[in-house]
């Protein structure tokens, strides 16, 4: 299908402008889903489409371990994480030339599994000349991001009384303010906010809920802020000051899995998961002293089970279950249009245009609006493993930079 995007580049400048009194410049990928997790990159003037090998590959380094850690990029670095010789570490690599590594930090042994698919999820966050990030055993640690030094470490299950998920812990800790947040799980601290220049606990959320392997997001609703997360059992808002549990919503949790980061826009908070379960989206709203959270749809079309979920100009993208882009109006739940050629992939907006990553490994450029869309590009990774791509596409300075196992691949997107 053919499309014109004027409507959605509009949007997306708007975002931009938004976007601008973020301290975190706009090349820099420094966190899950970008500076604001998101989905979207700030950039704009890449290659409308791609020549028919794809973009051009600038380099391609090896050794970052096994793993599905998707990257975060900033200030020349990236970082990820990875299992290597019997150890799970954060490693840094430099972007400018070859990716070339600079240093490598122990999180400590590896002690799980991975429930069948080994290595770290986490996608480490940078700020401010620090790395936090998050292992399978629920180790959570600060660096230094120069030289990689530890510089405070905490244990969410032994200090939080968390409990490991089946396949570990894969949230990627959310930095906000003088604050860094993580899942736990659990009565005691379902989520903990602790100072991030020392890790000294500031409050816990007794929700009571287990930690999911989704990532927590910041909104403000009713003049009050709020971190939003998906646990084992729903999505739920809690108080940004204290912790205090607002308001939850049900019916976007599977028994299984749930994994997508949850998106807002104003006072609509929409969450969804896979194994056949869908997405919903609520309106939540404060009544008196209380918050309700009350239904506005929900749809078996976003069946989304871990590549994620971007919001552009009300509309929502992702991969439906098995395998069909979607698009869907938020406030209606109305499909706007579905794409079966995509298999279940990842994504991340840019530059008025989506770019997916099929687990099994193609890459596409896809032109979409809520009238339609058309793939100006795709190519397939070289030299791809045997596990599924689940590693996000990462947008930053002008390049594409894609995890596959112990490989980084990093693409020119300029040209």
């Amino acid at each position: 299908m053919i499309h014109t995007v004027s409507t959605w580049r509009a949007a997306a400048l708007s975002l931009l402008a938004i976007a601008a009194s973020s301290p975190a410049p706009a090349a820099d990928w420094p966190a899950w889903r970008g500076p604001d997790r998101t989905g979207i990159s700030r950039e704009t003037g890449l290659a409308p489409k791609w020549p028919a090998d794809g973009p051009k590959l600038l380099w391609k380094a090896t050794g970052v371990g096994e793993g599905y850690s998707t990257p975060a990029v900033a200030g020349g670095l990236l970082i990820t994480m990875g299992n290597r010789e019997g150890q799970e570490y954060v490693i840094a690599l430099e972007t400018k030339s070859s990716g070339k590594p600079v240093w490598g930090t122990a999180v400590g042994p590896v002690r799980h599994g991975g429930g069948g698919y080994p290595g770290p999820r986490c996608t480490p966050t940078i700020d401010l000349g620090k790395v936090y990030a998050l292992g399978l055993n629920g180790d959570l640690v600060c660096l230094d991001l120069k030289t990689g030094r530890l510089l405070w470490r905490h244990d969410l299950v032994k200090e939080f009384g968390g409990e490991t998920p089946n396949w570990g812990y894969a949230e990627s800790p959310l930095v906000d303010g003088p604050w860094v947040l993580a899942t736990p799980g659990g009565a005691r601290a379902t989520i903990v906010a602790l100072l991030k220049t020392t890790g000294k606990p500031v409050w816990a959320a007794p929700v009571g809920d287990g930690a999911a392997y989704s990532s927590i997001i910041k909104t403000e609703i009713g003049r009050v802020k709020q971190y939003v997360q998906v646990t084992d059992k729903g999505l739920i808002g809690v108080d940004a000051k204290n912790g205090t549990p607002l308001w939850r919503y049900d019916a976007p949790a599977n028994g299984t899995a749930n994994i997508p980061t949850p998106l807002a826009s104003g006072e609509l908070v929409f969450a969804a998961s896979g194994y056949g379960t869908g997405g919903g989206a609520v309106k939540v709203t404060k009544k008196g002293t209380k918050f309700a959270a009350d239904e506005v749809f929900f749809t078996k079309k976003m069946i989304n089970h871990h590549g994620g979920i971007v919001l552009i100009d009300g509309h929502l993208y992702g991969s439906c279950d098995p395998g069909h882009l979607t698009c869907i109006e938020l406030a209606t739940g109305t499909m706007k249009w579905q794409e079966l050629r995509f298999g279940k992939c990842s994504l991340v907006a840019v530059d008025g245009r989506l770019i997916t990553r099929d687990e099994r490994g193609k890459i596409r450029l896809v032109d979409a609006s809520p009238s339609g869309m058309e793939i100006v590009g795709e190519f397939e990774q070289p030299e791809q493993s045997e596990k599924p791509s689940w590693p996000h596409p990462v947008v930053s300075d002008g390049r594409l930079y894609l995890r596959d196992q112990d490989a980084i691949f990093c693409y020119d997107l300029k040209g």
